[in-house]
């Protein structure tokens, strides 16, 4: 046997061996970015869902005292959020029947004037408690407690 059929009998299993050690960092780093960009495109359905709600809250035509206003931004957010599964349902954002946060629609004054009325919608869902997808060990920790924005619309 030459020296180099023995040395290539000694590192025939090395290939193995090393993948065995760097495939499970592999995965959690394959893992832990495809949960942070998702966590990333909820967070703007978030925003855009709390700024449409504003809008529709603001546009909408309501008499005093009623809840069309409210039941337009609730609708708004509710577009929004509908492809992850998650609704405005009174005070409480919900997912699959299970409370994962809160919104809130309110008008009153504006502010920066105190003459005209401004809708706000308030959004504040509990992501590490509630991830949208299965969480791995360690990637809990790198994700964000919450999630909240708060959008607001001077009402024409």
């Amino acid at each position: 046997m030459s020296v180099r059929e023995a040395r290539r009998r000694r590192q025939e299993g090395a290939a193995a061996v090393e993948f065995a050690l760097v495939a499970p960092l592999l995965l959690l780093l394959l893992f832990g970015i495809i949960s942070y960009g998702y966590m990333l495109s909820f967070r703007q359905a978030l925003s855009q869902g709390a700024a449409e709600g504003a809008r529709a809250a603001a546009v909408t035509l309501d008499v005093a005292g009623g809840s069309k206003k409210v039941e337009a931004a609730r609708q708004a957010l509710n577009e929004a959020l509908g492809s992850y599964g998650v609704t405005c349902d009174g005070p409480a954002l919900k997912r699959a029947g299970t409370q994962v946060g809160t919104c809130e629609v309110t008008e009153a004054a504006c502010s920066n004037n105190h003459h005209r009325q401004c809708a706000t919608v308030t959004v504040d869902y509990l992501y590490r408690q509630h991830s949208l997808l299965p969480s791995l060990p360690g990637i809990g920790a790198v994700l964000p407690e919450h999630l909240k924005y708060s959008a607001v619309a001077e009402v024409s």
